[in-house]
Order: C-alpha cells, then sequence, then structure tokens
C-alpha cells in the first residue's frame, strides 16, 4: 500500500520541524556552558571527560556531610587478630577428699576475694584435729616431766639441749605439726575465691565424692580483658607500652573500644618471626567475654604536625586525585556551595589521608571543610546543604 501525496508532504513537514527544534536545543546548551560556570569545572581547570555532559543544576541544595582539615599527629596503625582472655584465671581443685556438702554459687556468679564456693564434708578432719590435739597433750605432759628440774641448771646452753633432748623424746614437736595439719585440712574443706570474679566452668554438685586434684570450678576476672596479639617483628620497633589501642570484637561490630599496650615480648619467635604484644581493654560491665574473637588496631608509627583529612574525602577522577570544599553562603552556615578542588596526598593511615604541595594542586587549610558523604557525584559549585553523617537521605 502506498503513500498518498498529502501523507508524504506532511512527514516531511516533521521532520524539518524535528531538525529545527533539535538545532535550537543544541544552540541553548551551548549558550548555557558559556553563561554558567557549574556546567564547567573550576576556574582554571577542565572536568574530566563526561563530567559535563547532561548536568543539570537545581535550586535544591543536595544533603551532604562535612569533616575539617586537620593539622595533628598522623597516626599509622598496625592491625592483629586475637582472642579475649581473663586478666586473671584461677583453676579451683580439691585439696582434701571427701563428699561435697554445699555448693554456695552457681555459674556465672560474681564473687569477692575469700567467698566460700563449695565445702567438702569436713567432719572426718575434724575428727583428725582432735585427735591430734590429744596426742599433743600428752607430749605436753611427756615433755614437762623430762624438764621438770631444768630450771635449777645455770649452764644456758645445757638447759637449751636437754629441752632439745625432752622434744624428741616426747614427740612434741611432731605432735605440733600433726595439729597444724589437721587444722589446715579444716580450712581446705571450704573452697574459696583466691580474688573477685565470676565464677566459670563449675564441675560439681552436692554429694559428689572428690579425690583430691579433682576440679571444681573456676574463677575469673573479666573486669580487665586481656587481648594477645602477634605483631610483626618490622612493626615492633614503633611499638610502645602504653600505646593506645583500638578494639574491636566480632560479637559487637559497631562498637570499639579503647584499650593500650600492656607489654610486648622482648624475644621474637624465629619460627614466626612475631612477637605476642598484649593489649588490655576496661570491662567494668563483664559485657566482653573470654574467648570472643578480636580484630586489635595499634598506633604505631607517629608523624606529627600533618595536614590531613578524613579518607572519605579523597575522590578520584580522571585520574586526579579531588575534595569537594564547602564554602558557606555565610559565617557558620550549613548550606552553601561544593567547590572542586584538586590535591596531593602523601601519607595515608586508616582513617586520614595527609596532603602534601603538589603542581597544579591546593594545600588545604586547617579548619576549612571538606564533604566526606554524599558527594560522589557532585559537580563544581553544586548547592549543598550540611547535615550530620548518614543522614542524606
Amino acid at each position: 500500500m502506498g503513500f498518498s501525496r498529502r501523507s508524504l508532504t506532511i512527514l516531511t513537514a516533521v521532520i524539518v520541524l524535528v531538525g529545527a527544534l533539535g538545532g535550537i536545543y543544541v544552540r541553548l546548551r551551548a549558550l548555557q556552558a558559556e553563561d554558567d560556570p557549574a556546567v564547567a569545572g573550576p576556574e582554571g581547570t577542565d572536568l574530566p571527560d563526561g563530567e559535563s555532559s547532561g548536568v543539570f543544576t537545581t535550586g535544591v541544595a543536595i544533603p551532604v556531610s562535612g569533616a575539617p582539615v586537620l593539622r595533628d599527629t598522623l597516626v599509622m596503625n598496625i592491625s592483629a587478630a586475637g582472642q579475649a582472655q581473663a586478666f586473671g584465671r584461677a583453676l579451683l581443685t580439691a585439696e582434701v577428699e571427701g563428699a561435697v556438702t554445699d555448693v554456695f554459687v552457681r555459674e556465672g556468679q560474681s564473687v569477692a576475694a575469700g567467698e566460700a564456693i563449695a565445702r567438702i564434708d569436713p567432719e572426718r578432719y575434724a575428727f583428725e584435729l582432735e585427735k591430734a590435739r590429744a596426742r599433743l597433750e600428752q607430749a605436753q605432759a611427756s615433755f614437762q616431766e623430762l624438764t621438770l628440774f631444768d630450771d635449777e641448771i645455770d649452764d644456758p646452753k645445757l638447759r637449751a639441749e636437754r629441752q632439745r633432748m625432752a622434744r624428741a623424746k616426747s614427740g612434741l614437736g611432731e605432735t605440733e605439726v600433726a595439729v597444724r595439719e589437721a587444722e589446715l585440712n579444716i580450712r581446705r574443706a571450704t573452697i574459696r575465691a583466691p580474688f573477685a570474679g565470676w565464677v566459670a566452668n563449675l564441675a560439681i554438685v552436692p554429694g559428689e565424692r572428690l579425690q583430691a586434684r579433682d576440679s571444681i570450678a573456676e574463677v575469673v576476672d573479666i573486669s580487665t580483658i586481656r587481648i594477645e596479639v602477634q605483631a610483626l617483628e618490622t612493626e615492633v620497633p614503633y611499638l610502645e607500652e602504653g600505646r593506645e589501642a583500638s578494639v574491636t570484637l566480632s560479637a559487637f561490630p559497631d562498637a570499639s573500644l579503647a584499650g593500650r599496650v600492656a607489654s610486648i615480648n622482648p624475644v621474637i619467635d624465629p619460627r614466626t618471626r612475631t612477637s605476642r604484644v598484649t593489649v588490655v581493654v576496661p570491662n567494668d560491665d563483664g559485657a566482653v567475654k573470654p574467648g570472643m574473637y578480636a580484630r586489635v588496631s595499634i598506633a604505631a608509627r607517629l608523624f606529627p604536625d600533618r595536614v590531613m583529612v578524613p579518607r572519605e574525602a579523597i575522590l578520584e577522577r580522571d585520574n586526579r586525585t579531588l575534595v569537594f570544599l564547602f564554602e558557606p553562603d555565610e559565617p557558620d552556615g550549613v548550606e552553601g556551595a561544593a567547590k572542586w578542588t584538586y590535591v596531593t596526598t602523601g601519607l595515608e593511615s586508616d582513617r586520614f589521608v595527609e596532603l602534601v604541595a603538589g603542581r597544579g594542586t591546593t594545600i588545604l587549610d586547617p579548619g576549612q571543610i571538606v564533604l566526606t558523604e554524599g558527594h560522589y557525584t557532585l559537580i563544581h559549585d553544586a548547592r549543598v546543604r550540611l547535615v550530620p553523617p548518614s543522614e542524606q537521605d
């Protein structure tokens, strides 16, 4: 089926009209590029390829977050993994044999130093104490008989020698030891906490018969947590006791605990070429439990008086490094413009990046605000509004 002459005329007119409108649009975009600096990069710079194409600006301020440029000590950390351990740990075992008559605690209970944990039937040892005291009385009587007239001896050396012989013959020394041993066994029948802590691994119940050295329970002091990590021999020279450490636990991934280096083993393990570093963390509420997996970051090399920005501020476009500076409309204002600024970076830590002088780049001043969130798709001179972190939506 062919087209009529009228249809062809209408189609031709439509094509001509579309072409004319397209030309007008291209000319308007060229004029906008000349008049609107937001379509181009900062003065004296060129945007990376593709940055200006298809960009439209609006009067709506984009929510972003920022952080100040700092002049401070740049801290280079070392990281290692370890396991949380109790600061103090004592395994309690039976020191005498007998049946368990009382268990005074439950597992997980806090106890004070010297508090009773359990008791082994002391009756047998009470009988032994009575017998030991009876033998002691007999030995004392025999000793008195043997030394009855020694007060009349003028020679002190002779008198002391006779008393020594009398103690041996009467068995006084042996019976005195037997009494002290029986008293000790009675005290040992009650198992007590050696220090303040928590009861763990309780292994007995009332009525159970124990032999000497059988396990009873553990007492752990977790008011402070100890974490041992291995540092490479190349990192050890930069570590010091008392240096700050940050601890993250797998059980609390969103929390960072402040600790410090308590000790550094001066011996390098020849197999692993590492040294043991012990970090301690306060744990007053007992939330951290021994055995939890931990990752430790320790302040190692320190570089004072460095200009630096958060890592999140650094962007890479067209193989060049840049940041967006926040320029407020008025002092202390929260609305303003995002200024595209090329920078040269130096040392980097896990949190900050150093800024150094470089050709064609800018050194920022401490106190200036760089954007750290919501800035990935911005253009130069984009309207922005500062909001707290993670509130851009």
